[in-house]
């Protein structure tokens, strides 16, 4: 990538004209996609991108510059003119590189460049094949094969070295199932990070039943009734709620411009005792949101936000830390080169409660039961959020009753918290998801057990 001569003379240059801090980030990443609509392949393609990062400090504000050319002159050049928007006087000295050695969480099995690409999209055609077989109102099927190897590195003024692998695949398959001019879709994936190991003995014909079934059951299931009421939220990826309406609003960039309702609230009660709530890069087994390193740097760490109901800290880049007073934790996260980091989420999640499924069904008289939750948007700075649900079913008598569609939920995210009120013992850490904020788009899972919110607005069709 780079010789340690040229890196510090890249980041002499970067400190010319003043600064606090200056740091490159290098990367290169290897590509590879495939897709299929209706079981026919419509893309297959490869591609490397390379390219660096160079940020400078000026106080607690940052310059930023990057380039994919990368040749000596090339980044001494992009280096002073970004130095040009430094307004300090006085730089920093300049510590000696020194290598930082970290264990790595997800390695490698088997290589994504060791599988033939017709291995891959048999895979995809049997779960379309599948899915196809299960019903005649299964109208379209997109399906696609993803997967990315990435080689960082990181040094800068603080005299960090830092080199890291990343490894992420995926596959998914999106069913639509239709009657006339009503259409409905199931979204199913798999993948981790990890090597093509991640589907050793994945079953791609119940995996494309399933999603086809889920499709045709929403498609003929009636419309939601709209109002206040109990939901209950699957375990696992249901956790997205958290992620969005909650999450973000803990990052530090939105807590160091007060754009979030949690600003000002560490050490007070936010929700009910039984509500612990932790980000944690540090788990091991190919989690997708798990971290060797952050994009500082910084080892991952297990941050407790929420303990107990009570507001414990926030997730911290070295940028907002410098705004706020607070030491990095290990969350500086960003997409590429292309992006500076900042706070951003790993792994995040609720902490398992004592309560059964059954338990919890049985003690909701009538409510909503939110088995996947799609789309939506949230207001970081009133914490407010409207997102979709994809499969739900109603509680009737503590039972539950008849599938229902097009729910939303819509809400608070502080609210959310504080209603929280029964958690069950079934928790799980799931989903291969993608995090879009200011940094990019990064790997994140969420996780968390079956959990009861007293009560929600929930947006629907019908009345009751």
């Amino acid at each position: 990538m780079l010789d340690k001569n040229l890196a510090n003379d890249v980041l002499t240059a970067a400190m010319s004209t003043g600064g606090a801090f200056a740091e490159i980030f290098v990367e290169e990443t290897a590509r590879n996609v495939i897709s299929l609509i209706n079981n026919t392949v419509e893309k297959s393609r490869s591609g490397i991108d390379y390219g660096v990062g160079i940020r400078i400090f000026d106080g607690t504000n940052a310059v930023y510059a990057y380039t994919n050319d990368t040749d000596r002159d090339s980044l001494l050049a992009v280096a002073k003119e970004a130095a040009k928007a430094v307004k300090t006087s006085t730089p920093s000295t300049i510590k000696g590189l020194s290598i930082l050695n970290f264990t790595k969480i997800s390695p490698m099995g088997i290589p994504y460049n060791t599988v033939p690409r017709k291995q891959i999209v048999d895979m995809l055609k049997q779960a379309g094949l599948a899915a196809y077989a299960t019903s005649k109102e299964i109208t379209q099927l997109t399906s696609m094969y993803r997967d990315t190897l990435t080689n960082v590195l990181i040094c800068n003024t603080e005299g960090i070295w830092a080199e890291d692998t990343r490894n992420y695949t995926r596959m998914w398959i999106d069913a639509v199932a239709s009657s006339g001019d009503d259409k409905q879709t199931m979204f199913k994936s798999k993948g981790g990070q990890m090597g093509f190991e991640a589907y050793e003995g994945h079953d791609f014909i119940a995996w494309g039943r399933e999603a086809a079934e889920g499709a045709v059951k929403m498609l003929h299931a009636k419309y939601a009734p709209g109002g206040k009421y109990p939901v209950i939220v699957s375990k696992g990826e249901g956790a997205v709620l958290l992620h969005e309406a909650c999450g973000h609003s803990l990052e530090a960039e939105a807590v160091a411009k007060k754009a979030t309702e949690f600003a000002d609230k560490i050490g007070q009660k936010v929700a009910r005792d039984i509500v612990t709530v932790v980000d944690d890069g540090t788990i091991p087994g190919g989690k997708w949101g798990s971290i060797n390193i952050d994009d500082e740097g910084h080892l991952p760490q297990k941050n407790v936000l929420v303990e107990n109901g009570i507001l414990k800290g926030f997730l911290v880049d070295k940028l907002n830390g410098l705004r706020l007073n607070l030491s990095p934790t290990g969350s500086a996260r960003r997409e590429s080169y292309r992006y500076a980091p900042t706070s951003r989420m790993t792994n995040t999640y609720i902490e398992g409660g004592t309560s059964s499924f059954d338990e919890i069904i049985s003690a909701t008289e009538f409510g909503l039961f939110a088995k996947a939750i799609g789309g939506g948007s949230v207001d970081e700075a009133t914490g407010e959020f409207n997102f979709s649900v994809d499969e739900a079913y109603m509680i009737r008598n503590g039972k539950l009753a008849e599938p229902v569609r097009g729910a939303s939920l819509i809400g608070k995210g502080s609210e959310v918290m504080a209603n929280i009120d029964m958690l069950g013992n079934d928790f799980e850490l799931a989903g291969e998801g993608s995090c879009g904020a200011a940094s990019g788009w990064v790997p994140t899972s969420e996780g968390q057990p079956t959990t009861r919110v007293s009560e929600m607005t929930v947006g629907g069709r019908s009345e009751e």
